[in-house]
């Protein structure tokens, strides 16, 4: 893992932490006094036993070298990854004090690192031949096209429903309530369409929502009907822009671009969550390709999904992109060496390019919320109610979205500034811009906004 010298900070061990709390939890057990039998290796494994509440401590050991991030092993009853005992342990480790001593891993440890580690070369060794040779084609092609069958039957009557509600004027939206919207977005459920029917159930937030809800729902309005017409017109698209428009309808696909081998700096992650399902976001920056690729991972009913990767390091790896014009999302395959500090930096643009490299790839994918960016030289200054990143050489600023204004993740960002110039990596789209991480000038180590 590591050459043994090289340690994570408290920071980038705190950004694996699936929630508030287990970051709090995790942090008062980030000191030497409940652990015992700690130890490392150069092999990437961390180990130890927590004394918990009852008369046998907890084992919880660590994979910093696992080829999806780190993984976590702890005899606690807690279901969060990575749970307390887990994050105060890697804290404990990253401190560098002598608490967790270089040394041989206990058969306890060791056998859950043998475990896992042949797991994955019996499914390295399968590959994905096997899964294809066992598929049936036929039956497949059969199946997509019952299913595109389906689709078309809801994008029709969706289409139908925009047709109704213009017709009847925007004011009825109101009034029918979001009753209406759920029982359209359930239709498309049922088409198998559910990025329609995700799409559907926004329209109906709307509705209400504060000053000038009727133009946000217009708008709205007007991506889903170009959705629709993509779809029903998608024999007469160019291949890539075809493809971006089964992806947003919701039909699978797949990674099938050539693995990228490159040293990936890990810019950012955070996770968004609904009742039924908790999204994770992983950017990642290319060294050497610079490209920018997103990680998703996806965890169900309240649990954190398990993939995980500490912000600020980089890793040496592969990465496979999906098809669709303009797509940045990819999936990360082997992993040649654990996740390790890099000097390396995402080059940075004025506010001005930004919001043109947002314009450029709303011509590949006209319902894209935002595009990564990282912003060289900005200052957060106030804006009236709100707060903008201004350029520190020209005149120019981009505004911070709402949802940037109401997280602590501002103050840190302000604090980090101290009215100097930093460098911000964010997401960057119509509703403004969302700061994600930051490196001061002068300074390596990146900030988590969020």
């Amino acid at each position: 893992m590591t050459q043994q010298g090289v340690r994570w900070t408290a920071d980038q061990v705190l950004a694996l932490a699936p929630d508030a709390a287990s970051r709090k939890a995790g942090s008062k057990l980030g000191a030497a006094g409940p652990w015992s039998e700690a130890g490392s290796s150069d092999e990437g494994t961390v180990w130890g036993l927590c004394k918990g509440s009852g008369s046998k401590p907890y084992q919880t050991v660590i994979d910093l070298a696992d080829a999806s991030g780190p993984a976590y092993k702890c005899s606690c009853p807690s279901r969060k990854f990575p749970c307390k005992h887990a994050l105060g342990l890697l804290l404990l480790w990253a401190g560098g004090d002598g608490a967790v001593p270089d040394g041989q891993a206990p058969d306890w440890a060791e056998q859950w690192l043998a475990g896992r580690r042949q797991r994955a070369q019996e499914k390295r060794a399968a590959g994905p031949a096997g899964s294809a040779a066992a598929a049936d084609p036929e039956a497949a092609r059969r199946r997509a096209e019952r299913r595109a069958l389906r689709v078309t039957a809801g994008a029709t009557e969706l289409e139908q429903r925009l047709a109704d509600l213009l017709r009847g004027g925007l004011a009825g939206a109101e009034q029918a309530g979001y009753g209406l919207w759920e029982e359209t977005a359930a239709r498309m459920v049922d088409a198998q369409a559910p990025g329609l029917a995700a799409r559907v159930r926004e329209l109906g937030a709307i509705p209400a929502s504060g000053p000038g809800w009727p133009v946000r729902l217009l708008e709205e309005c007007a991506l889903v009907h170009l959705l629709d017409q993509g779809w029903l017109g998608r024999e007469r698209l160019p291949d890539e822009l075809a493809e971006t428009v089964r992806s947003r309808i919701g039909l699978p696909s797949s990674a099938d671009g050539p693995p990228l081998r490159d040293r990936w700096l890990v810019l950012a992650q955070y996770d968004t969550a609904d009742v039924k399902l908790t999204t994770r976001r992983i950017w990642l920056h290319g060294a050497d390709s610079g490209r920018t690729a997103l990680l998703l991972s996806y965890g169900a009913a309240g649990r954190a999904p398990e993939l995980s990767l500490p912000v600020g390091l980089a890793l040496d790896a592969e990465v496979a992109a999906y098809g669709g014009a303009g797509q940045v999302r990819a999936v990360l395959g082997d992993q040649f060496a654990p996740p390790a500090p890099t000097a390396v930096r995402p080059p940075g643009v004025a506010t001005a390019q930004a919001a043109a490299r947002y314009g450029e790839a709303l011509r590949h994918d006209p319902w894209l919320d935002s595009v990564p960016v990282t912003l060289d030289r900005v200052v957060p200054v106030p804006d009236g109610d709100g707060w903008q990143l201004a350029d520190a050489d020209a005149d120019s600023a981009l505004p911070l979205t709402a949802a940037a204004r109401s997280r602590p993740g501002l103050w840190r960002l302000v604090a980090l500034s101290g009215g100097a110039p930093v460098t911000v990596f964010g997401e960057c789209g119509h509703r403004g811009f969302t700061p994600l991480t930051a490196w001061a000038e002068g300074t390596g180590e990146a900030v988590r906004l969020w």
